[in-house]
């Protein structure tokens, strides 16, 4: 009797599961299992926000094994050692998983594969994270590793897909005798203080409800509201994505053949670049991608960044993103750019300020994207722009996608009675016109904590001292 151990981790559900569903067809014995770390739970990557939904995730995931007629066993302490400890106990010949492609999860595999390997028990990756999970079939015409996100693009559409792993009706009992541990209780991991008010539910359930949700009310619109910040014109699905709670790879066959849907994939696509990115060039975990701006010169100081993450920087845009961040665990994409851009090229912080607060309070925290993006919008990574280009005006930004000040004022309720005509830039109000406003400038909203046209030509000298030639 062939016994098989399911090792769950970023891939929290049951539908498309190349590893579970393989292992109900390889073994007479499935047992799945989930293992928490202090790596998982206190390192600087972790989130109260995350932890919070990992526990959602993983008690919605224990219920669908249960009506299948399975469990999910809960161990904790370091990977290596707890899956070996179970493999002996139960004489499990296999550990199958879904492989991943930051440097953590790498290393972290070696590590259990090395563990194993004296026991003789196979340690086994399979697809599932991403919709395209061979990366090294992802090349240029000559070979080399796409760095430009455009013909990466291209080259991604055309790789042949594998087939959605069908969930069996039923799946086997798990022994007896075997202690299945429990889910722990959300006050003895996260501190409930520190958790944002409006957060999306965990598990594979509501990930399965907002999808559809999308697919049948939102996606045909999605080229044309994605942008637009008031409008729930995005999926909101990057957390469940990031969870695993469903499956990048079914997306795919159920997307429409619309404009909408089209550019709703490109967007899928580039979560799958910058999983590519983190797994070719590992580094960029802690250094620029582009090596000419490992020498830019960062400001520092902490009073601009607590402004800035406070949600406290007189710029109304700025200051609703960060309040949505805080208030939701999320942010709307233009959002991101828009704060990512004011924090390296405004204040002139290091983008590692950001990627370190967004990781801090995100419930889609990951680290290839959240890295990617950061090092995009502050244009020192992968697919190169000219500075200026992604330098934005706040304001600007503020009139395009939030043009009648409903997003500004959801969360930014000082402004709330500010007239539309100066909502961009409140701190151009006359003074009767505060007053009528109930927002005296300095008082009841910050004064602009820099001055954007003085601070952008700033940050292309320094763009533009860094690589220019000695």
């Amino acid at each position: 009797m062939k016994t098989v151990i399911v090792w769950f981790r970023n891939d929290l559900r049951l539908h498309d599961h190349p590893a579970l569903v393989t292992a109900t067809q390889d073994a007479d014995v499935v047992i799945p299992v989930f293992i928490f770390n202090n790596t998982l739970l206190k390192d600087g990557h972790s989130s109260d926000n995350r932890n919070r939904f990992l526990l959602e995730s993983l008690t919605d995931l224990k219920k669908s094994l249960s009506e299948l007629g399975s469990d999910l066993v809960i161990r904790a302490g370091s990977a290596s050692t707890e899956l070996r400890k179970l493999a002996l106990e139960v004489s499990a010949e296999d550990i199958y998983y879904s492989a991943d492609y930051t440097p953590y999860a790498i290393k972290r595999d070696k590590t259990v594969k090395q563990a194993l390997a004296n026991d003789d028990i196979n340690f086994r990756g399979f697809p599932g994270r991403l919709a395209v999970s061979n990366l090294n079939a992802l090349h240029t015409k000559a070979g080399t590793t796409h760095k430009v996100f455009t013909p990466f693009f291209r080259n991604w559409l055309e790789v042949q897909r594998r087939p959605v792993a069908v969930l069996p009706s039923k799946l086997p009992a798990i022994p007896d005798a075997l202690d299945v541990g429990s889910i722990p209780a959300l006050e003895t991991i996260t501190a409930k203080i520190n958790l944002s008010p409006n957060v999306l539910p965990g598990g594979e359930r509501a990930a399965r409800e907002r999808l559809h949700d999308f697919l049948e009310n939102d996606i045909d619109d999605y080229k044309q509201a994605n942008n637009v910040m008031a409008v729930a014109g995005t999926s909101r699905l990057s957390s469940y994505l990031h969870f695993g709670c469903i499956s990048p790879r079914e997306i795919e066959t159920m997307l429409p053949e619309t404009d909408g849907a089209r550019a709703w994939h490109r967007q899928l696509a580039w979560r799958e670049f910058y999983n590519y990115i983190i797994f070719k060039f590992p580094t960029n975990a802690d250094l620029e991608f582009q090596e000419r701006y490992r020498g830019l010169t960062w400001d520092d100081d902490p009073k601009l960044l607590q402004a800035w993450k406070d949600g406290q920087t007189g710029y109304p845009i700025v200051d609703a993103s960060m309040r949505q961040l805080r208030a939701e665990a999320w942010m709307h994409n233009r959002a991101r750019l828009i704060v990512g851009s004011f924090l390296t090229k405004d204040l002139l912080l290091d983008w590692r300020h950001g990627e370190a607060y967004f990781m801090h309070l995100l419930i889609d925290g990951d680290e290839a994207n959240n890295n990617g993006n950061w090092q995009w919008i502050a244009s020192v990574g992968v697919d190169p722009a000219p500075v200026f280009r992604r330098l934005y005006n706040p304001s600007l930004q503020q009139k395009n996608y939030d043009p009648d000040g409903v997003y500004v004022r959801q969360f930014v309720p000082e402004l709330k009675l500010v007239p539309g005509e100066y909502l961009a830039e409140p701190w151009t109000m006359p003074e009767d016109v505060q007053k009528t406003a109930n927002c005296i400038i300095g008082t009841d909203y910050p004064a602009p904590v820099v001055d954007h046209k003085t601070a952008r030509l700033v940050a292309l000298d320094k763009y533009r001292k860094v690589t220019a030639p000695a």
